[in-house]
């Protein structure tokens, strides 16, 4: 067997992440850990030699829960970053100046919901922040001036679900969500100008559809849209007609993401996401520069910002059995300098290979998956366990996954499934799922049991079903509805009765609310469905062991979730352990839980599926 790889490694703090390059490229700034709580430290860039390492310092002191999310300003005096407490998603902007180290709170209003819209570089001084102040369901449309502070209320929002501003920082774009799902895209001239409709995007292109962009000279937009496709493409509308052009397409999976000029908006090169990362070049004065950052690493290359002057590039590569390395790519000499990997200390591990597979479900319909198997141990007649991912509009994704890395290294076959309803697969594959939670869907991962056993990889007798948000849901599916398929179950803030899920949802998501009733259900209308889809209906029908988990401060899977499935299992006499975190959310930001969890998790599924566990 391969050695243990010790839990603080792989689900501990990284050593540093998620760097970003100041607009003048004269700074870095990263996520690190300063006395075991990640935050923000910056230090100064040398044309000549690179990152000074020497001169780095934390330039934030969080001692709770960390930062995680963080950008530079255009005024490249200030880096912008986001805080909530407890895990109760209210996220309030803040700032900190690198060399003073001032911090401001730019939002100081309760219970609110702060995202940027939009930074221009044209407006270097300004930042367009949403705000849910006044309407808890509504994000109004703020002006905030760095330099002051200062904050006021620039438009007020009447119903709308998203905003996009041009270059000028003048919000023309808006989002109008209709009662069937669908939606109006609204652009206007100007300022001064009334919106009117652009487009209209039907219900079933609404998760296939993202506005990404205007472009420089603010005539048109770039979207991603599945309009007239089955998968989402890029494509440009021009504001005066209308018209939309077709710029890159794929017809089996949809584009996922788009690396635009920093100037002109202008698209250069395009992602699409299939088993791994694709790329089209749009722009052939970067071709040379794609081609010299993919020989800098075998990994998948991401691009995570540049300069603004463009001479510099950061670049994240992810692979599946070793850490996210970042490197700092010069585009005048093409070549490539290495800043840090995330998590060095994996190097001194045996990792596992995450593989693709697929197969067809019952109906006909390909599925798409990944298999990361024990290392060592073979691949054959081995305990597995079924790790779902959650949304359950998203998709698991090859690259470095601490589950499955610690699943395998355990001794499991981990088997993820993108099945009906995950995104980038095309519109019809999300459709597909429709009204299919605890139906449909899970009949995809029991087709998996079905291929995973049949392919002689797995012992029927030993496969586990383990998840997160929806993923938890399907694990409490997989121990009511089809408790003879799993031995055991781990459910992570997973709902238990869609009917009180769907009643208790965060009020910002009240404008995209006909999205979620044509997913799931509606809970004023289709109470019986939803109740016969729902784990709580059928508690009493379990008779494997559970462990459940949840956040007391989630405020999109409420507690009270977890709550009434363990009080029927207790009623019941059925075997299950229920842990519960008075300072998490939706998930576990801090490490000392994140490592609670996953000690009690790995005892749980040593116990019933017979792999190793550290002490």
């Amino acid at each position: 067997m391969v050695d243990l790889i010790p839990r603080s490694v792989l689900f501990g703090n990284p050593e540093r992440t998620s760097p970003e390059i100041s607009p003048d490229g004269s700074s870095l700034a990263w996520i690190a850990p300063r006395d075991g709580v990640l935050n923000l430290w910056v230090a100064p860039i040398d044309t000549e030699s690179g990152v000074d390492w020497t001169a780095a310092r934390p330039v934030t002191e969080d001692t709770d829960r960390g930062i995680r999310a963080f950008g530079w300003a255009f005024d490249g005096q200030h880096v912008l970053y986001v805080q909530d407490v407890g895990g109760d998603e209210n996220w309030r902007l803040y700032d900190v100046d690198p060399v003073s180290l001032e911090r401001r709170d730019l939002t100081p209003f309760e219970g609110i919901y702060a995202t940027i819209i939009g930074t221009s570089k044209r407006r270097p001084d300004e930042v367009l922040v949403g705000i849910n102040a006044d309407n808890p369901q509504l994000h109004d449309v703020y002006r905030l001036h760095l330099s002051s502070g200062e904050l006021v209320k620039e438009i007020e929002n009447p119903g709308y679900a998203g905003w996009l501003a041009d270059e000028e920082l003048v919000v023309r774009c808006a989002i109008a969500p209709l009662p069937d799902g669908s939606m109006h895209v609204l652009v206007r001239d100007s300022a001064a100008d009334e919106f009117r409709p652009l487009l209209t995007i039907p219900a079933e292109d609404a998760t296939s559809t993202d506005v990404v962009s205007f472009s420089g000279d603010g005539r048109s937009l770039l979207m991603i849209s599945a309009a007239d496709s089955d998968t989402g493409r890029l494509t440009r509308v021009e504001l005066a007609s209308g018209e939309a052009t077709v710029l890159a397409a794929d017809p089996e999976a949809d584009v996922s993401g788009v690396v635009m000029h920093p100037d002109t908006r202008e698209p250069q090169i395009v992602t699409v996401l299939k088993d791994r990362m694709t790329y089209i070049v749009l722009d052939p004065s970067v071709a040379g520069d794609l081609a010299a950052v993919r020989a800098l690493h075998p990994g998948d290359p991401s691009f995570s910002g540049r300069d603004e002057a463009d001479r510099t590039w950061l670049i994240a590569f992810t692979v599946d059995a070793g850490s996210v390395t970042y490197f700092m790519y010069d585009r005048a000499t093409k070549t490539g300098r290495l800043l840090f990997e995330a998590r060095p200390a994996l190097s001194g591990y045996e990792l596992a290979a995450m593989e693709p597979f697929s197969f067809t479900a019952r109906d006909g319909l390909v599925i798409h998956g990944y298999a990361t198997f024990p290392p060592g141990l073979g691949r054959a007649n081995l305990p597995a366990v079924v790790n779902v991912h959650g949304g359950p509009q998203v998709r698991d994704t090859w690259g470095y996954n601490p589950e499955a890395q610690w699943l395998a290294n355990r001794g499991y076959l981990c088997v993820q499934v993108n099945y009906r309803g995950s995104t980038g697969y095309g519109k019809a594959f999300i459709a597909a799922g429709d009204r299919e939670w605890g139906g449909k869907m899970h009949d995809d991962l029991i087709d998996a049991v079905e291929h995973i056993t049949a392919q002689g990889w797995a012992d029927r007798s030993r496969v586990a079903i383990y998840g997160g948000s929806y993923g938890g849901y399907a694990a409490l599916v997989g121990a009511a509805f089809t408790p003879d398929v799993f031995c055991c179950a781990v459910d992570i803030v997973g709902p238990s009765n869609l009917k009180t899920l769907l009643e208790t949802i965060p009020p910002y998501w009240a404008p995209m609310i006909a999205q979620l009733y044509r997913r799931v259900g509606n809970p004023e209308t289709d109470v019986e469905f939803l109740w016969s889809r729902s784990p709580l209906s059928r508690a009493q029908d379990i008779r494997i062991p559970l462990l459940i988990a949840q956040g007391a401060n989630d405020p999109r899977v409420k507690q009270a979730e977890s709550e009434q499935i363990v009080a029927a299992l207790t009623a019941a006499g059925i075997d299950h352990e229920y842990m519960l975190f008075p300072d998490e959310g939706h998930g576990f930001a801090k490490p000392e839980n994140r490592i609670k969890f996953y000690t009690a998790a790995e005892r749980f599924l040593a116990k019933y599926l017979g792999g190793r566990h550290e002490e």
